[in-house]
């Protein structure tokens, strides 16, 4: 969280000198029904989208497929809603950023509770989850343009994954779970760990750094590339698991501050932008990995 979104729908296929396709996003939801911090987003298993701090900062919105918007749930007193993550069909999280904790909500009850709080977190910001249920949050330092990876067990633990990093904000998993991808904001850089199935992150790598405008939220679909929302650039990059740019969507908005996949194969992506107050979309080639896992969770009874 930079504070930046964007959102894709479809391809307008030209070409960058040759390099790599370019696409545009459209509009999905209503103009300044959310507030600067507009973050999130995700996806349930009947293709709703969910963003947090709609109208006012502590709120989380539902918006149907047509991109019509209406209100879900306020977080306790005191919280503020980053990045959101699926854990289970029925089960989402919450990174909380001022009141350092990850939150459960309850998609059937609409419940709120406190999966993990910790006081040495500086603002948790964004969540990837594994297929078993470890949650990696990745807790900037703005003011002093630092940062660290928090691994969060299914039990609430809190272990210190990475530390000594810049302002660490996007971040996912591989498809096969053996890579942990983050970037860092302020710095431009994107980040690859070894991912041991305890959590355990070695080998760090730096596998692209970009010339200018930030990063904030990041997503990998199925094959592994990863799509980076371009914070102030008004654009969302996609890498190679390699690290090489093979794709840029144009946005309408220039604060993209995050990214999912959606819709009926997955390959809708729904990106947040604050300046705009909105979400809009756009269509990959491919689709996304939480999605798939998403599919997964609802395929057992």
């Amino acid at each position: 969280m930079i504070r930046f979104f964007t959102v894709f729908f479809v391809l307008c296929g030209t070409t960058l000198s040759g390099l790599h396709a370019q696409t545009i996003s459209k509009k999905f939801s209503a103009e300044s029904e959310f507030t600067s911090n507009c973050e999130g987003p995700a996806v349930d298993k009947d293709g709703n989208v969910y963003a947090v701090n709609f109208a006012r900062d502590g709120t989380i919105a539902i918006m149907n497929q047509r991109g019509k918007t209406s209100f879900f749930v306020t977080l306790p007193k005191g919280s503020t809603g980053n990045g959101i993550r699926f854990g289970d069909k029925n089960t989402f999280y919450v990174a909380d950023f001022t009141g350092h904790n990850i939150l459960k909500v309850n998609l059937i009850t609409r419940d709120i509770t406190v999966v993990a709080n910790e006081p040495k977190m500086n603002q948790p910001n964004d969540l990837a989850i594994t297929a078993k249920g470890l949650m990696f949050c990745s807790d900037p330092n703005w003011k002093e343009s630092t940062g660290q990876i928090w691994l969060v067990t299914p039990d609430g633990k809190t272990t210190l994954a990475a530390e000594n990093m810049g302002t660490t904000n996007g971040i996912d998993v591989s498809p096969d779970e053996k890579t942990l991808y983050v970037n860092e904001s302020v710095q431009r850089n994107v980040w690859a760990f070894d991912l041991s199935p305890e959590g355990k992150l070695t080998n760090k790598r730096l596998i692209h750094q970009f010339a200018d405008g930030g990063m904030d939220g990041m997503r990998c679909d199925v094959q592994g590339n990863l799509y980076i929302a371009r914070h102030g650039k008004g654009e969302v990059a996609v890498l190679s698991p390699e690290g090489k740019v093979i794709q840029t969507i144009q946005t309408i908005g220039k604060k993209v501050s995050n990214i999912c996949f959606g819709g009926k194969n997955g390959k809708t992506c729904y990106i947040t932008l604050q300046d705009r107050g909105c979400l809009e979309t756009f269509k990959a080639k491919t689709a996304g990995r939480e999605w798939a896992m998403m599919k997964s969770f609802s395929a057992v009874k």
